[in-house]
């Protein structure tokens, strides 16, 4: 396995995801090749990199020769055989299970024996993919975040059959590539999707239960979230979402407790976010600035109609606590599975890649700071009236003893 030593990388899908990834790498030095069928494809991801590396010359970031040279190291092509004598290949397809496995079968066939071989999914098993491939020990998940060559977290996905080797080589190019990496476990959605699961369920229950989207935002956004999850949501489409919930459904990964359908009826209604120049919000062409709709405003009434949800006031207190308190009970449970090692690893994710208000430490250390104790207490208390989605946690209780999750 290439310690530290990649000198060659492969990038196969030339989408948004798989743009940032060889840029990121093209800046630290190492030839790409992005691979994609679609020459269409890859005729849009030349002209995105060029974009994005003209912004940052604009910008003084990067001198127009070291942009040139960062764009040179991209070799675009259609073929994977080119990708025979890479150090490392990363799949970045869309996220669906077949497809990620055929393209791992491939690489695995293509490439040498000591290549490593990583896979970019957000919630799929890794191990369900890398079992495609020859050598399943040399592959791993490396999930990148939107847009890549600017985010920082790196979640480090380890999969049943990963060595320690592969999983040292993909943290060793993490940091050269500038990224943070942490190393988590394999379940459905990691970590961060994981805990974002429950954090978004509370966030669309908030709006059935009366409270508008902008209410929402605003409540976590004065919290210290650097966007709320309904902007959030507009900014990524909030189709990616919703296609990740068909796909967990055909997969019978569903959730054991009870998830809203209120994106669902967006996505019906057309309302895919800032793309769409309506989600949550109304959007004006060029302009990024929320509009509230009375449109959602009907979309809403008839989900909360349909699921015989009364409305009620719902402050903004009670936003913040079923919010954050998700997160950290589910981070709670992660840590009861063994999925991430420690509380600071899940609060490192969670501020990097999320979000979280970086003064608050992370959804962990904020329960510590408040005192565990009292987040328990209010756990125990939501839970009278939703048990299957405010189940306690090992974890949670003993922090709650002790004060503290990790020891």
């Amino acid at each position: 396995m290439p310690l530290g030593s990649v000198r060659t990388a492969g990038v196969v899908g030339s989408g948004t995801m798989g743009v940032g990834i060889a840029i990121s790498l093209a800046s630290a030095g190492i030839g790409v090749r992005l691979i994609d069928a679609s020459p269409e494809a890859l005729e849009r991801a030349g002209a995105t990199i060029a974009e994005v590396l003209g912004a940052q010359v604009k910008r003084g970031k990067l001198s127009r020769e070291d942009a040139d040279a960062r764009a040179a190291r991209i070799v675009l092509g259609s073929d994977l055989a080119g990708l025979a004598e890479v150090d490392v290949a990363i799949e970045a397809v869309f996220e669906d299970l077949a497809l990620k496995r055929d393209v791992f079968a491939r690489l695995g066939a293509i490439c040498a024996p000591d290549a490593l071989l990583a896979t970019n999914t957000s919630t799929l098993d890794v191990d369900a993919i890398s079992s495609a491939a020859v050598h399943p020990e040399r592959s791993l998940g490396m999930h990148f975040f939107s847009p890549a060559h600017v985010m920082k977290l790196l979640e480090i996905v380890r999969g049943t059959q990963t060595q320690e080797a592969a999983i040292a080589a993909a943290v060793a190019l993490g940091e050269r590539i500038g990224k943070i990496p942490v190393v988590v476990g394999n379940c459905d959605g990691f970590v961060g999707n994981r805990m974002l699961l429950g954090y978004k369920r509370e966030a669309e229950f908030a709006v059935l239960a009366g409270a508008s989207p902008a209410r929402v935002d605003a409540a976590l956004e004065a919290f210290g979230f650097a966007m709320g999850p309904f902007a959030v949501s507009d900014l990524a489409g909030i189709d990616v979402g919703w296609r990740a919930k068909q796909e967990r459904i055909k997969r019978g990964a569903a959730p054991p407790f009870a998830v809203s359908d209120l994106p669902d009826a967006m996505v019906a209604a057309g309302r895919l976010g800032q793309k769409a120049q309506r989600g949550y919000y109304r959007y004006e062409p060029g302009d990024r600035t929320r509009r509230p709709d009375p449109e959602v405003d009907a979309i809403v009434a008839r989900e909360r109609e349909r699921l015989a949800v009364p409305s009620r006031e719902i402050g903004d207190d009670e936003i913040v606590e079923r919010c954050v308190y998700a997160l950290v009970l589910e981070g709670a449970r992660i840590l009861d599975d063994g999925i991430a090692r420690s509380a600071r690893d899940i609060d490192t994710i969670w501020v990097n890649g999320y979000g979280f208000p970086k003064e608050r430490g992370g959804p962990m250390r904020f329960a510590e700071d408040l005192g565990v104790a009292r987040v328990l207490a209010r756990v125990s208390g939501f839970a009278a009236t939703d048990p299957a989605f405010w189940r306690t946690s090992a974890a949670l209780e003993r922090a709650a003893r002790e004060g503290r999750f990790d020891h």
